[in-house]
């Protein structure tokens, strides 16, 4: 076991020896690196990537705001912070809506929950009755909603049900950096919006082909330089990977494709056979160049 695992060197060489491992980190790039690292080894075995950053969140939030605080106290406080790092002034009165920033409502999402549907649902009747006059009023139709997590498809489930209402909403992921003192001391906080995945299925018999249409990621915060140098939505995109058969529970990488130093280019077409009839969840999980992930899900009915 290395709970610090850099670029997955101790995992590697474990997997090369035929040993059972355990590898840890709290950069995503070096999970990101490891994974690639481990996924070029002629052989491997299955292996998982799981995130147990809530319990982590949790632990933080009890210590930086907690104390003998009772919980409500808690909450307020570690939203203020998250607000102050956003850039955005705390508002009062609401439940669902937290500070303002540039005429745009946002939200603060729960350290120990994801950002689900219902959430949207709840944040836009409560955007329209807080619509009107005076200091904590929008000047814009919109909310930002800040999140650690987010429902898979939210993005584009949950933007759907924004335009009906009429609101101009993005979802904005908070960073695991907030947890590291250092950097939120040397202001290295940054916000990135999700980004949104295209894809095409089609069927021939028993045999399903996924491609990547297109993936768009909001150019906030994106270098000048990288965004020049991007001629192809593909060139966002640094490793995507697929569940066939996803059942609600943990991602299973049952097909993937990543770019190497020795081969840059990436597949953007996927192709599975199932043995049996019937209706299919598939999950596409993509990774771009700035290491967020962005995740998609299809229903498919095979014949």
């Amino acid at each position: 076991m290395d709970c610090f695992c850099g670029s997955g060197t101790t995992a590697a060489v474990a997997e090369k020896l035929g040993r059972r491992w355990i590898t840890c980190d709290l950069g995503r790039f070096a999970i990101h690196t490891a994974r690639k690292r481990l996924l070029s080894i002629e052989g491997v075995k299955p292996f998982e990537v799981q995130n147990l950053g809530k319990y982590e969140r949790q632990a933080w939030q009890a210590t930086e705001f907690g104390g003998e605080k009772e919980a409500a106290a808690v909450v307020a406080q570690y939203r203020r912070f998250i607000l102050e790092l956003y850039n955005a002034r705390p508002i009062h009165g609401y439940s669902w809506l937290h500070g303002l920033r540039d005429g745009r409502m946002v939200h603060v999402g729960a350290v120990d929950s994801p950002i689900s549907p219902d959430d949207v649902k709840q944040i836009a009747i409560e955007f329209h009755k807080a619509t009107g006059t005076g200091p904590d009023a929008p000047s814009l139709t919109a909310v930002d909603v800040l999140g650690w997590d987010f429902a898979f498809a939210l993005n584009e489930v949950a933007k759907q049900q924004a335009s009906e209402a009429g609101i101009n909403m993005r979802f904005i992921r908070i960073p695991h950096e907030v947890l590291e003192k250092k950097a939120v001391e040397q202001g290295d906080i940054k916000f990135f919006e999700l980004a949104a995945l295209g894809t095409s299925v089609t069927k021939k018999k028993q045999e399903i082909t996924l491609q990547i249409t297109d993936f768009v990621i909001p150019p906030d915060d994106v270098p000048d330089e990288i965004q020049k140098a991007i001629t192809h939505f593909s060139q966002w995109i640094d490793y995507w990977a697929v569940d066939w058969d996803y059942k609600e529970d943990t991602f299973h990488n049952m097909w993937q494709a990543f770019r190497t130093r020795q081969d840059t280019g990436l597949s953007l077409k996927a192709a599975h056979v199932y043995e049996q009839a019937g209706e299919y969840t598939v999950m596409v999980k993509a990774i771009d160049i700035l290491g967020n992930d962005t995740t998609k899900v299809l229903k498919v009915t095979v014949p």
